[in-house]
């Protein structure tokens, strides 16, 4: 498999020179015409998954509103996971990464390309994204890369108030939105939400699974606060292995033992229209240069 993939890619950096010496043209645009725009190619890259059904309520759904909303634009995607590439490989299904679809976009005669992460936040991935594209930038008259979900502090500011509105309704609820987490800097955008959150609704709390706040420290947050009943959500793009295994059990479970009731509302992000709608303006911005 190994094998196959690096000799399809050698192919598709091949096939690109060969796009980019019949073009002659490397030049930078700023901003998309009309008619370069049918000539431009939207790439939506997700992390991924292997779980069918949230995939089609949230990959798939973002993929169909670009489309729509980009009538003149071809929408393609790919996954930054090279775990699900695999998983999906072993069932027939097969998804290139940022890198193969960029060439690949390239060796068929795109020459203005714009790439939409829906990663949450611009940690290891966006930052592995990015370093892709810089590998191939010199072979496009134009790419641009979107921001992700929470990258400023209006995007952070709206997702908390949206969020809270939406989950926070009952008095004696205290919410936990659950995030991935990780190491890389970017981790305090979920500190920084669980501030904004708490300035919508004290009863909301913003906890991670591999990063800061840690499931102990949510612990402690409702401890002190005496909360006896408590709703669990992804602040993931979609309800894969991490919602459906780490917030529905581990997290579940321990704050089951600690005396909290506790419920689920296990969907992604991206099922949301506001999420989807954020997404779209972030393609907006990258298509105008903002």
């Amino acid at each position: 498999m190994q094998k196959y993939q690096k000799t399809m890619r050698v192919l598709l950096i091949i096939m690109a020179l060969m796009a980019t010496i019949a073009t002659k043209g490397n030049a930078t645009t700023h901003g998309l015409t009309d008619d370069e725009a049918e000539r431009t190619a939207l790439l939506m890259v997700h992390f991924g998954t292997t779980h069918d059904d949230t995939r089609q309520l949230t990959i798939d759904a973002v993929n169909n509103l670009t489309r729509q909303e980009f009538p003149q634009t071809e929408v393609r995607e790919a996954y930054t996971s090279r775990i699900v590439i695999k998983r999906l490989a072993q069932r027939g299904i097969v998804r290139q990464t940022p890198l193969e679809a960029l060439l690949q976009l390239r060796a068929d005669g795109f020459e203005r390309v714009v790439v939409q992460p829906t990663h949450i936040i611009p940690g290891e991935e966006y930052a592995t994204l990015l370093n892709d594209v810089r590998q191939v930038e010199h072979l496009f008259k134009y790419i641009r890369v979107g921001k992700p979900l929470l990258y400023t502090l209006a995007d952070c500011r709206e997702m908390a108030e949206k969020l809270t509105a939406a989950h926070a309704t009952e008095k004696h609820t205290h919410v936990v939105f659950v995030g991935h987490g990780t190491e890389h800097p970017a981790n305090a955008i979920y500190s920084q939400m669980d501030r904004l959150m708490k300035q919508c609704s004290p009863r909301c709390h913003v906890g991670t699974i591999e990063g800061f706040p840690a499931l102990d420290d949510v612990v402690q947050q409702l401890r002190q606060v005496k909360a006896h009943r408590v709703v669990l959500v992804p602040l993931m793009f979609v309800a894969g292995d991490h919602a459906k295994n780490d917030i529905s059990v581990e997290w579940k479970e321990t704050l089951e033992k600690e005396g909290m009731q506790v419920e689920l509302c296990i969907e992604g992000l991206g099922q949301r229209a506001d999420v989807q709608d954020l997404f779209v303006r972030h393609v907006r911005d990258a298509m105008n240069d903002r």
